[in-house]
């Protein structure tokens, strides 16, 4: 980057999981060739990103170049397979969300048209136990994927991890300074900008004055740059995810460990569990217009596999997304750009993806005002589509026991998600934009997990005879049996690989 108009500064603002995963990645992708800075202050606490992520977080970690073990190890981290969801459809009712193919393939249509063929007549088994990321985790098993046995489901595993979020950002952190990153201690006291709005330099509050050419907003739901400063504006959700507090907690780690997490509906919200080497990651996410402080704090504690390892802590947040993410010089990343509940464990792959977009339409000097806005419309539609994934879980509820649960299932969603739920409905279609993080087969979990199945199914499920049909489904519903019966216990597998070498200190797990 020797060219006149070339950025030669990033300044990060922030540090946490979002600012630590930008200046690692900034550091690896621009190799030298720019002078990087992490501005954080150990005096503001952060909220995090939670301490589960999506399959998306491997992609990461492999273009930094970390070995996957050396970072379970030091986060004192577990593998997931999926995410539980129980009381979701109905009180009593729970399916998995797994990561990775359901069933089979066929050559004419998906797999679970000829389930739902079957299904339909009330001939076939639970759906979850058509694919090993769904049947795996509920027996406490895991392996990683077999790349060697092609056309087997030990082929197909999918995975992502648990892990301490502070553990990770000091992991990174570490990765980043051997590259050059460099780190400064304190607070933001004043931010001057120039004359066409650009941030000019950062007045900390021991006086010195950091200046930068390209500014990173990690800053949380302060949103001190991109918020406070640029005045992004903010496009309000919680008409469609009304939940506003989450209380969390650590707990004394509980046996088996599940290589999943589990999410619980309560009365106006719901509880999120998530297994770590040493401890259990513990938060009850509601919604303060339906439940007190008090009653949410009662169910969480109530609701603990062992023992609390530290005081429950309470937050605050406005589930929704900024109405703009790069004005002019700087960019947002992480909880200033937008807060989306840890419902699917998005947060982090948000991080990931602003990073990877950076990156993409990282300017030049002169900050063109096509590729921001191009920027703006990608990201906006990223954030959309996870919207109306979880939006799903609340509206397509059959639950009728408190005043929250019926203003989910009452309440009007999105035009899209509406017409995706109808599509399904009619005959259990499910398509999939090339851009949206989820694929059809997450959609098809969650929309038959919570119970909504569809009227009909494709006509051509049809054409085999119904023995054949019935054969075929029980071959892959015994092939994946056995194939989880010789996967290890997830806790001996973690043993063997990537065992933490001594406990770490208990941090509080925040929501991602």
């Amino acid at each position: 980057m020797n060219a006149v108009n070339a950025v030669r500064s990033v300044v990060v603002v922030g540090g946490g999981t979002a600012g630590w995963m930008s200046a690692a990645a900034f550091a690896k992708a621009l190799d030298g060739s720019v002078q990087i800075r992490l501005l954080e202050s150990d005096e503001i606490g952060i909220i995090g990103v939670g301490e589960a992520s999506i399959p998306n977080l491997t992609e990461f970690n492999r273009a930094l170049g970390v070995d996957e073990d050396e970072f379970l190890r030091a986060t004192q981290g577990s593998f997931k397979m999926g995410i539980e969801f129980v009381n979701w459809g109905a009180v009593g009712e729970r399916y998995v969300h797994g990561f990775g193919r359901i069933g089979q393939p066929e050559d004419t249509v998906p797999f679970h048209q000829f389930w739902l063929r079957m299904a339909q007549q009330g001939k076939t088994r639970p759906l979850g136990e058509y694919a090993i990321n769904t049947a795996a985790p509920r027996e406490a098993r895991f392996m990683r994927a077999r790349t060697d046995m092609s056309g087997s489901p030990l082929a197909e595993i999918a995975h992502a991890y648990h892990f301490d979020a502070s553990l990770y950002a000091r992991f990174l952190r570490h990765y980043a300074e051997q590259r050059g990153v460099r780190r400064t201690e304190g607070k933001v006291a004043f931010v001057e900008q120039h004359e066409n709005g650009h941030i000019a330099a950062l007045r900390m509050e021991n006086g010195e004055r950091i200046t930068g050419d390209f500014f990173i907003d990690c800053t949380g739901m302060r949103a001190l740059l991109i918020g406070q400063t640029l005045k992004a504006g903010y496009e309000d959700w919680s008409h469609w995810l009304p939940c506003d507090r989450a209380i969390a907690v650590p707990c004394e780690r509980a046996d088996p460990l599940l290589p999943m997490t589990r999410s619980t509906a309560h009365t106006a919200g719901w509880q999120w569990r998530i297994p770590l080497q040493h401890r259990t990651g513990n938060g009850h996410v509601y919604s303060s217009r339906f439940m007190d402080a008090q009653q949410a704090e009662a169910i969480l504690l109530a609701g603990l596999d062992g023992q609390p390892t530290a005081a429950p802590r309470h937050l605050s947040f406005r589930t929704g997304r900024a109405s703009r993410f790069w004005i002019g010089n700087c960019v947002a990343v992480g909880l200033s750009s937008g807060f989306l509940e840890p419902l699917e464990s998005t947060s982090i792959h948000l991080v990931h993806m602003a990073i990877a977009r950076i990156l993409e339409f990282f300017p030049s000097a002169g900050f063109d005002a096509t590729d921001i806005d191009e920027y703006n419309v990608l990201t906006c539609e990223e954030f959309d589509n996870v919207r109306d994934f979880l939006v799903l879980h609340y509206k397509l509820t059959r639950r009728d026991d408190s005043p929250f649960w019926n203003h989910c299932r009452q309440m009007e969603v999105p035009g899209r998600l509406a017409r995706k739920m109808a599509l399904f409905a009619s005959n259990g279609r499910v398509y999939r934009r090339s851009d949206e993080l989820f694929a059809e087969s997450s959609w098809l979990q969650v929309l038959i997990g919570q119970g909504l199945m569809p009227r009909g199914h494709h006509p051509f499920a049809d054409l085999p005879e119904e023995a054949e049909v019935l054969a075929y489904l029980e071959n892959v519903r015994q092939v994946v049996g056995r194939c989880v019966q010789v996967m290890p216990l997830h806790a001996d597998f973690i043993n063997r690989h990537c065992a933490a070498r001594a406990i770490a200190t208990v941090s509080t797990p925040q929501p991602s």
